[in-house]
């Protein structure tokens, strides 16, 4: 089995796996980090969302193999003490019901800032529609991530 060296979080970790392991199960089997989401396995809801290289991405279809010579940063990333403005933002707003769905939301809405800090309503909807809330907290969503932006304003 081969040996993947992937830096996630700022951290190197190395990983024995098969070569299409979706990155998923390595952040949550292999590195423990839970934070992100199984939702789907076929990159349609969003839950499983993460950073490549700042770029929002479904983790569940990046193979292992892919994740080589990347930054990848998890939800658990994101901030240590959950100080982002982003996170911030989804505590004022008290956006999560179930909260399944969150790590994703949370990932999308802050790769989406961070490329368009000052965004329209329609961009925020536009942007976020790619990321399914089986409680339908979309309103909420929507609402934080225009503070958020406001905050890195």
């Amino acid at each position: 089995m081969p040996t993947y060296n992937l830096k996630i979080n700022g951290k190197t970790h190395a990983v024995d796996t098969d070569a299409d392991t979706p990155l998923l199960w390595v952040l949550r089997d292999k590195i423990n980090l839970v934070g992100t989401k199984f939702g789907c396995g076929i990159g349609q809801c969003g839950a499983c969302t993460v950073h490549v290289d700042g770029t929002a991405m479904r983790s569940c279809l990046l193979q292992v193999s892919q994740a080589e010579n990347v930054e990848i940063t998890t939800i658990e990333g994101l901030s240590e003490d959950g100080s982002h403005p982003v996170q911030e933002a989804w505590k004022t707003v008290d956006v999560p019901q179930c909260g399944y769905c969150q790590a994703g939301q949370i990932m999308t809405a802050s790769a989406f800032l961070n490329e368009n800090p000052n965004p329209s309503q329609q961009e925020i909807r536009d942007a976020m529609n790619g990321n399914i809330c089986r409680c339908a907290s979309y309103n909420s969503i929507e609402e934080a991530v225009k503070l958020a932006s406001e905050k890195l304003s």
